[in-house]
């Protein structure tokens, strides 16, 4: 267990979480994803100590930074004096400084440093509850759609920071609706619905998977097993099977196919056919 940086062992907590267990190690991201109301905020604050599972156990190896979804601020500070407020709980007079600098520099928050919050955008209001989950050398960061909502821009450096974090050693568990930022920093993908894990497996593994796309010439009256209907004729994953034998098994069906291709699944269909086929 201790190569782990965070497990999570049968953890219960109704109504959001049933049952659910997974590993995170040193270094790794790992992306949370599903509808709303699956249990990924809930997953992220029992992990971060903010809930207590009815069963199950958590065990975490080092300090766990916990960013919400929308952190909230009082509006009339500076960003500063937001960061040496947290940072007080882990050192004063010059390390505490050195924790705000080193804070502002993580998130990119450096130029808005004096800045006030009221006067932030959601980037900087982000960055900001990503800055303060860092402080104090927290070694797991709970991120919460941080790089949810956000310009492409924003998206794309804040998804570099989190990159950057990870190659230091720092676990990653990152709760998003945005599968673009997941496909840009996750590692393993977990796909939450009611509360439970009805996905799993890396990015890489799940981004593989095939699709086969047979294009009709009309609708048809039923489609193959294993097919489905769709808007220009009948789909089928190829898991375990190549695109002659599922072609044939249209031709069978006395289909008349006009053209067909081979893609790769979007995160995007991996997780709403992960929510389709657990109900």
């Amino acid at each position: 267990m201790t190569d782990y940086a965070l497990t999570l062992s049968d953890v219960w907590r109704p109504p959001g979480l049933a049952s659910v267990s997974l590993a995170l190690l040193p270094g790794e991201v790992i992306g949370v994803a599903g509808p709303a109301r699956a249990g990924k905020t809930t997953l992220l604050k029992v992990a971060a100590g903010l809930l207590t599972p009815q069963r199950g156990t958590v065990w975490a190896c080092g300090a766990a930074g916990y960013a919400p979804e929308a952190p909230v601020f009082p509006p009339a500070v500076t960003v500063r004096e937001v960061l040496a407020y947290y940072a007080r709980f882990h050192a004063r007079g010059a390390r505490q400084r050195a924790l705000v600098h080193d804070a502002l520099e993580v998130a990119g928050l450096s130029p808005a440093a004096d800045a006030r919050v009221a006067a932030l955008g959601r980037s900087d209001l982000q960055r900001l509850g990503l800055a303060q989950a860092t402080l104090g050398g927290s070694r797991i960061l709970l991120l919460d759609e941080t790089l949810s909502g956000l310009d492409p821009l924003a998206r794309r450096d804040l998804c570099g920071r989190v990159a950057h974090l990870a190659a230091t050693g720092i676990a990653v568990l990152l709760a998003a609706r945005d599968l673009g930022a997941l496909e840009r920093v996750a590692g393993r993908v977990v796909v939450l619905r009611a509360g439970r894990i009805v996905r799993a497996g890396s990015l890489a593994a799940l981004l593989a998977e095939r699709v086969l796309e047979v294009f009709l010439d009309s609708p048809p009256p039923e489609p193959p097993p294993g097919f489905r209907v769709t808007a220009t004729g009948v789909e089928a994953p190829l898991a375990g099977r190549t695109p002659e034998s599922a072609l044939a098994l249209c031709r069978a069906h006395r289909l008349a196919v006009r053209a067909s291709r081979v893609r790769v699944k979007s995160l995007e269909e991996i997780v709403l056919d992960a929510h389709d086929s657990s109900r």
